[in-house]
């Protein structure tokens, strides 16, 4: 079931979300194979924490690697990857479910590479969910800002 704060942005903005089985889209991978499109249009969110404490969400393509150097490009510092009880304590959402929207004192970067697709997946609170959306969506959303996390 989608957490109800997920679903008053979902309606607010004119979108909706894909619900499965519970449990059946924990990974980039296995929610691909149900959606049915390419992992890289996959919307993983990932979280991460500065040595000051501060906590950014990373939104980028399911397939992709995030170079230790782009991630401290972007944030201005080292990051190390929460762990799941962290992740769910500071987002309301477990890892696989892991939705971009309504978070309070998390900076969201966005993958720029999200970009190349019409439309990509995040979840939408639950391990089960994917909502329909593009990069330009999710910027205003989230009030992410995008983010090229590519090696230089």
């Amino acid at each position: 079931m989608i957490p109800e704060k997920v679903r008053k942005i979902l309606e607010a903005n004119g979108l909706s979300a894909l619900e499965f089985e519970p449990g059946s889209t924990p990974t980039a991978e296995l929610a691909a194979a149900r959606i049915g499109v390419e992992v890289s249009r996959i919307a993983k969110s990932l979280l991460f924490k500065a040595k000051d404490g501060a906590y950014y969400l990373v939104v980028c393509p399911g397939d992709k690697r995030l170079p230790p150097s782009a991630l401290k490009r972007a944030a201005g510092s080292k990051l190390s990857m929460t762990d799941a009880d962290e992740t769910e304590r500071v987002t309301g959402y477990r890892p696989g479910g892991v939705c971009p929207f309504a978070l309070e004192g998390v900076t969201v970067l966005l993958d720029k590479s999200l970009g190349d697709y019409a439309t990509v997946y995040p979840a939408a609170g639950t391990d089960a969910t994917g909502v329909p959306t593009n990069l330009a969506q999710l910027e205003r959303i989230t009030g992410g800002r995008i983010v090229d996390f590519s090696e230089e």
